[in-house]
């Protein structure tokens, strides 16, 4: 394994915490555009219950407002467009730093929106700590497509059967570069949106990213390439 590449949401941060930031923004976009209090904590119960996709909508209803289109428009460019409060989680940050001190590089590859995805990489820093990252909706696709996979193998310069991918979502996460040949891990986090679902076949199941079976392949991957330097 020569090259180390990350998802972004529920991998390197919970997700939850932009959900939280992102319904703080609306909640001031409502509060000063429609004189409305109390979205974002009525949004956050709906999505604690399980509520997605039109928990904004249903927030605002719940309060009396008419979600005229207009008015739902605003509310998801004030959730995508916001500055996210997010921050690499601890485990994150040092699996990125081992990787960087051996002279892994780091790719990244995330699906969902760019104007979000893209605020979500600024906030996370991980445009200067990454080598290539692709937003997959940039592309016009999303994952499994494997062309995304594809543009990371070039971008990093190196063949499939020398990456390794760290993601958490077994619906869509691990099929593109299962077909290219690249090692899949899984972290399955506490408080992660799939935690419940089962990591599937192939894939390593790790808790964190600083576990020693994750820390220890890049340990070894790095002392690989060194022997084979030396030859």
């Amino acid at each position: 394994m020569r090259g180390l590449v990350l998802d972004v949401d529920d991998t390197v941060y919970l997700e939850q915490t932009y959900v939280a930031s992102g319904f703080a923004a609306v909640e001031a976009w409502c509060a000063n555009s429609l004189g409305v209090l109390g979205v974002g904590a009525r949004a956050w119960r709906l999505f604690e219950d399980g509520g997605r996709g039109t928990t904004l909508t249903d927030a605002l209803r719940d309060l009396g407002v008419e979600v005229t289109p207009e008015v739902r428009r605003a509310v998801v460019d004030a959730y995508r467009a916001h500055i996210p409060d997010i921050e690499l989680l601890p485990d994150a940050r040092a699996l990125i730093e081992l990787a960087r001190s051996l002279a892994i590089p780091v790719g990244v590859v995330t699906d969902g929106p760019v104007s979000s995805q893209r605020a979500k990489v600024a906030a996370l820093g991980l445009g200067a700590l990454a080598k290539v990252v692709v937003v997959t909706a940039e592309w016009g696709t999303s994952k499994p497509d494997p062309a995304v996979f594809l543009a990371v193998e070039k971008g990093l310069s190196l063949a499939g059967h020398e990456l390794v991918y760290v993601a958490d979502n077994p619906i869509k996460d691990f099929q593109g570069p299962q077909a290219l040949g690249w090692k899949s891990v899984r972290v399955r986090r506490e408080g992660a949106l799939h935690y419940q679902l089962a990591t599937p076949p192939g894939v390593t199941e790790v808790p964190r990213l600083d576990s020693h079976g994750l820390v220890g392949l890049l340990s070894r991957s790095a002392a690989e390439a060194r022997e084979a330097e030396t030859k």
